[in-house]
């Protein structure tokens, strides 16, 4: 694949159903003391309780952010180690600003509240893990789209 924006919208989209499994067998407490899908949270985003609309929000953001990476990373990726790298790289950047920043603003609370309310830390924790794995999957998939510059296959002697 030629565009480094498309290939960055495919990985991003696989990257985001990867991450979506892992957020559909989460739940977070709530308020009331009860427990609350991640999908429905993230559902809450744009005003809705619908764990459809939250794969469906989750996966258009998972779209623009992979087409960002490809915009921004997508030359600077020459080999699938760098690839990697950087994909763990930008999951944690995306997790502080979304998770930590964005959402919580959205949803009406203070920023880093998920790391603030000891309920939630474990909420937090396995959604920072999610955001690597999801960093991890949108680069090695993105190099593997584009190319790698280089890529050096050891030779048996």
């Amino acid at each position: 694949m030629r565009s480094k924006v498309g290939a960055g919208v495919i990985a991003g989209l696989i990257a985001g159903i990867v991450f979506g499994m892992m957020m559909q067998m989460m739940s977070a407490p709530t308020p009331q003391g009860g427990h609350m899908p991640m999908m429905q949270m993230v559902a809450m985003v744009v005003r809705s309780d619908s764990i459809a609309v939250g794969w469906l929000y989750h996966l258009f953001n998972s779209a623009v952010i992979g087409a960002i990476s490809g915009l921004v990373l997508g030359g600077r990726t020459s080999s699938y180690g760098a690839g990697l790298g950087r994909g763990a790289l930008y999951g944690i950047f995306w997790w502080i600003l979304g998770a930590q920043i964005l959402m919580p603003i959205l949803l009406g609370m203070r920023p880093f509240a998920s790391i603030m309310m000891p309920p939630m830390r474990m909420v937090a924790v396995g959604s920072l893990i999610g955001h690597i794995f999801f960093g991890l999957i949108l680069g090695g998939i993105s190099v593997w789209l584009v190319g790698p510059k280089e890529l050096k296959v050891a030779r048996a002697s």
